[in-house]
């Protein structure tokens, strides 16, 4: 297997359902989804059924503090043992390009393994593999129990990187007729279609080759315009950032008594690039319950004269102020609940964050935590939006949607983004399950 320390990645080898397994079956979304709505896991073992299924090899996190938890741990580890012992999965050496097309949207990525030494989540990281969004270390620790004796791992795991050029997937892409196909189906549940094809050596040298490219600090340093001693930033983990983040636990704890080449040192992901016309870059709204304080005082006094706070008409005034935005300020619009629902829209000159999210994360952090209300709920979709800001004593908070363009660059100057600052599509557009890798010898 190829390891580049320098820009942390491995070509891995990939355990793959063997031929007759229905696909369909065998690949379920990722197991962070529907997490409040247990009659969508219920559907997917139904459908399932007694078949092979990755569903009998994750642990869907609605059931997290389920009473049988420990069992449920238990029976997933076995069941990944029985599946290796009764050939039900085939090694495949080498990185996996894949097409993933939903809703009209079709994403391009490629499998290879990241270097976990590259990585840091801790607040403040200047790695070379960073996630995106703050990391709660509580979420960790359960996700811990789930690898530690397991003997394979299955990532829903998306890593972008910023290829403007399109020099690290896009050739692949063009060559996809040449190349090996190693599996294609529908996915269940309006998942889409997925399809998987081999590397040969030759491509898998372009990859490496072209993220060696990438990672060039004066390249890095012009692109972003900042000082060649700025530390590069690679890799932006854009979805999955706690299960990258369980695997360098687990990593840290075996590390003192496994060898540099041991495979839990490593990950197995997805990289797309963030110019991929399918990757749309959603925003993740805020509403606030059982507002207690003057809200229109508490921004006043955050942001002083550099606020400019206006009702609006409708909804519509709302959202178009919002998207239409002015130059140098940051705007998000107010949706006040009561007997009467009304709009307003903040204007902020000056702003304390690269984003508008960031700004009034800030603030809503603070507002909480002087007792302002009693809850945040973080919401996507503008009708959900308005459904749940109308009751008496909510405020809701829609927020323009980030470019993904502006993510690395944001990253870079910023810091990792406050959590949930945008989603990369909906639940049944995240990645489904379909490789395996082993990480205990």
């Amino acid at each position: 297997m190829k390891t580049n320390a320098w820009i942390g990645i491995q070509s891995p080898q990939i355990y793959l359902p063997r031929p007759g397994i229905d696909l369909k079956k065998w690949a379920v979304v990722a197991c962070d989804q529907y997490t409040a709505q247990p009659e969508y896991w219920e559907k997917v073992a139904n459908f399932v059924g007694e078949a092979p299924s990755t569903l009998k090899l994750i642990f869907p996190e609605v059931y997290l503090n389920a009473a049988d938890a420990p069992q449920r741990i238990a029976a997933i580890q076995a069941t990944m043992r029985n599946y290796l012992a009764e050939d039900l999965l085939e090694p495949h050496q080498g990185m996996v390009y894949v097409e993933r097309t939903v809703d009209g949207k079709t994403r391009h990525g490629l499998m290879l393994c990241l270097d976990l030494e590259r990585y840091d989540y801790r607040k403040g990281t200047t790695s070379l593999i960073r996630p995106t969004e703050g990391t709660i270390i509580e979420r960790i620790a359960p996700r811990v129990q789930i690898r530690q004796n397991a003997v394979l791992e299955l990532p829903h795991i998306l890593v972008l990187i910023d290829d403007p050029d399109q020099t690290v997937i896009e050739p692949i892409t063009r060559q996809k007729n040449r190349l090996k196909q190693l599996y294609q189906t529908e996915l269940m549940f309006a998942g889409g279609f997925l399809e998987g094809y081999a590397l040969d050596p030759t491509l898998e040298e372009q990859v490496f080759t072209a993220l060696e490219a990438l990672a060039q600090p004066k390249v890095f340093a012009r692109r972003y315009g900042v000082g060649e001693e700025t530390p590069v930033l690679l890799f932006a983990v854009g979805d999955g950032n706690h299960s990258l983040a369980t695997a360098k636990a687990v990593w840290e704890q075996l590390k003192p008594q496994a060898s540099e080449d041991h495979p839990a040192r490593y990950a197995l992901v997805e990289i797309e690039n963030v110019h991929d016309t399918g990757i749309v870059f959603e925003p993740i709204h805020r509403l606030l319950f059982g507002v207690r304080q003057d809200l229109t005082l508490a921004l006043k006094e955050r942001f002083g004269d550099n606020l400019n706070l206006q009702p609006v008409q409708s909804r519509e005034e709302m959202v178009h102020r919002v998207h239409e935005g002015q130059q140098g300020r940051q705007t998000v619009g107010l949706i006040i609940g009561g007997e009467n629902l009304t709009f307003a829209v903040a204007e902020i000159e000056r702003p304390t964050a690269n984003l508008a999210v960031g700004t009034l994360q800030a603030f809503l952090d603070q507002f909480l935590s002087q007792n302002g209300a009693e809850s945040i709920d973080y919401i996507h979709g503008e009708e959900a939006l308005i459904q749940l800001s109308t009751p008496p004593g909510r405020v809701g908070f829609y927020l323009p949607a980030m470019s993904k363009h502006a993510l690395f660059e944001t990253v870079i100057r910023d810091g990792v983004l406050p959590r949930k600052t945008f989603s990369m599509g909906e639940a049944h557009e995240k990645r489904y399950y379909m490789e395996a890798r082993r990480i205990l010898p």
